[in-house]
């Protein structure tokens, strides 16, 4: 397995992408650090794995608690994933109408939360000369996207300081990649609607897929694994797009 032996330290694991990515490099041998605000969500993401793991609350936007928990991990099971995946999103409006402590919300998780977690990792991964970060960003970060203006800005960010990382930390044997998805079936876009409501937009969203259907979080979760793996050793400082084909249109 890919994984045996290895420790990967996931923020936002307690649901949608982080609990499939958990899933993931569990079943392929790695010891999972589940990291979220949601401290019963991390836990019930480590309680689903058939492997060893570890379950902290954390809030990403603290650079404090973020360098704690890397430290931690380090010293407790060593260190050699990290995947940088808490996000959030925010009602659609225009720019305009976006309330600026809204869009300061979601710079500090999406940004901020991706720099602190970079910056704790760094040290520990290019001291021993191996290891890679996965970034979570979004198609939106490569091709923009109406009425997500903040959200939109927070990723394009996350994908011009990965390409920024990958460039600092590849002489010392690290990788950095981003992944970015298009609409996929998690708690974020099924926010505010009812089951009939999130089946009937699905249903509709899905035809804009060459692919006729909506991501699902495994589907991102293998290409998280992919980048973090040995199947990717020459490959740093990419955006993966895995959208369904949607940006093919």
């Amino acid at each position: 397995m890919r994984f045996d032996g290895k420790t990967v330290f996931i923020t936002g694991a307690g649901s949608g992408l982080g609990r499939a990515a958990a899933t993931r490099f569990a079943d392929e041998g790695a010891t999972v650090v589940a990291a979220d605000l949601d401290l019963e969500g991390a836990e019930e993401t480590i309680d689903r794995l058939e492997a060893d793991g570890r379950a902290i609350e954390l809030d990403v936007r603290d650079a404090d608690a973020v360098q704690a928990a890397i430290d931690e991990t380090v010293e407790t099971f060593g260190l050699d994933v990290v995947v940088n995946n808490a996000g959030v999103s925010h009602d659609r409006a225009r720019v305009e109408e976006i309330d600026l402590t809204e869009r300061d919300r979601i710079l500090d998780v999406n940004v901020a939360g991706v720099w602190n977690g970079c910056r704790a990792a760094i040290p520990h991964l290019t001291e021993q000369g191996s290891g890679a970060i996965v970034n979570t960003a979004s198609l939106a970060g490569v091709i923009g996207a109406p009425q997500l203006g903040a959200y939109s800005l927070s990723k394009g960010a996350v994908v011009n300081f990965t390409r920024t990382v990958a460039a600092e930390v590849g002489p010392h044997g690290v990788r950095a990649n981003a992944v970015c998805p298009g609409v996929t079936d998690t708690p974020m876009p099924r926010k505010n609607r009812s089951e009939e409501e999130w089946a009937a937009t699905k249903s509709e969203m899905a035809r804009h897929y060459p692919l006729k259907r909506l991501g699902r979080p495994e589907d991102v979760a293998g290409a998280m694994a992919f980048l973090a793996s040995d199947d990717a050793a020459w490959v740093t400082g990419h955006a993966l797009v895995v959208d369904g084909g949607f940006s093919c249109c």
